[in-house]
């Protein structure tokens, strides 16, 4: 199969793109650097340099690639993704997941491209039911910014994928090398510093999902005719009362401190205290039974430890 995956150098890309290969898959990798695209060739792949916003070069390089398959994975999250700067942080990811959403739609339709599989979160369901929920929750549409524009633009991308008849990957906070969650990451630091406390109650649900595992899944997705949404997490969702002390561990930080909420909003904002007191988790019923496909990595409990 000819697959081209928009963000190829990026998380999920640099695990997607050699398993694609690995398995006997034509791979076209797009980026926005030279310097990465002949990385991609590298290891394999063919590489076009384009920029999604550009939708005249984008149409002509999906169709020059003929592919059958588009996987969008791009984003434009810094690495040190802080609570109290994701109104700035995330205005980037929120364009890509709207307008460059769109132009590569618009690319994929015109070339006659059999479907597109597309990145999509699964901490942005709205604070209400169960702690744990399926793909057919509502998501949080209604979150005061900066969450509410993150989700609007989460709700916009699937939307126009989906009525493409496409697949939306809703991934679980991603864990591993090249994460936020890896040992040399932004949250190790926080936690080695004592800057990673436990919020209030610290029921917050959280869903993570090791980044190989999300690429295991995504080439799943690749390769069955499915379409539809898809939490891709692991088998254990988490308190983050629960996963916090053993994250702190897993990076040689103290444990982690108990603070009131107050603190919280003043020290994260919003964000920060509803991801320790609200949030709620996803489900990976659903890809286990429908993508063939279940976690290397079943629990963070045990995936932490491979940091």
């Amino acid at each position: 199969m000819r697959v081209f995956v928009a963000g190829a150098s990026g998380v999920i890309g640099r695990s997607l793109v050699p398993r694609l290969i690995d398995r006997g898959h034509s791979v076209v990798g797009m980026t926005r650097s030279e310097e990465r695209a002949e990385r991609l060739r590298a290891a394999g792949a063919e590489a076009v340099v384009c920029d999604v916003f550009e939708a005249a070069g984008l149409a002509s390089a999906v169709a020059e690639a003929a592919p059958e398959v588009l996987v969008h994975e791009l984003t434009d999250l810094p690495r040190d993704l802080d609570p109290r700067k994701y109104a700035k942080q995330l205005a980037g990811t929120n364009r890509i997941r709207v307008e460059g959403t769109r132009n590569l739609v618009a690319a994929a339709r015109a070339a006659d491209v059999r479907r597109v599989i597309a990145q999509s979160i699964a901490f942005a369901y709205a604070a209400q039911g169960d702690p744990i929920l399926d793909e057919s929750a509502p998501l949080a549409l209604d979150a005061p910014p900066p969450v509410g524009d993150a989700t609007r633009a989460v709700a916009e991308l699937e939307r126009q994928v989906l009525d493409a008849g496409g697949t939306i990957l809703r991934y679980g906070y991603f864990y591993g090398p090249g994460t936020q969650f890896a040992r040399d990451g932004f949250f190790a630091g926080m936690a080695r510093r004592r800057m990673f406390p436990v919020l209030g109650s610290g029921t917050g649900m959280w869903s993570f999902i090791h980044v190989e595992d999300a690429a295991e899944a995504t080439v799943a997705a690749v390769e069955r005719d499915v379409s539809g949404v898809y939490n891709v997490v692991d088998d254990d969702p988490a308190r983050a009362r629960d996963w916090i002390p053993v994250f702190a561990a897993a990076v040689g930080a103290r444990r982690p401190l108990r603070l009131p909420l107050f603190v919280g909003r003043l020290a994260g904002g919003a964000p920060a205290v509803h991801g320790m007191t609200t949030q709620r988790a996803g489900s990976n019923a659903k890809a286990k039974r429908e993508l063939g496909w279940a976690p290397a990595h079943p629990s963070w409990r045990q995936g932490f430890q491979s940091l």
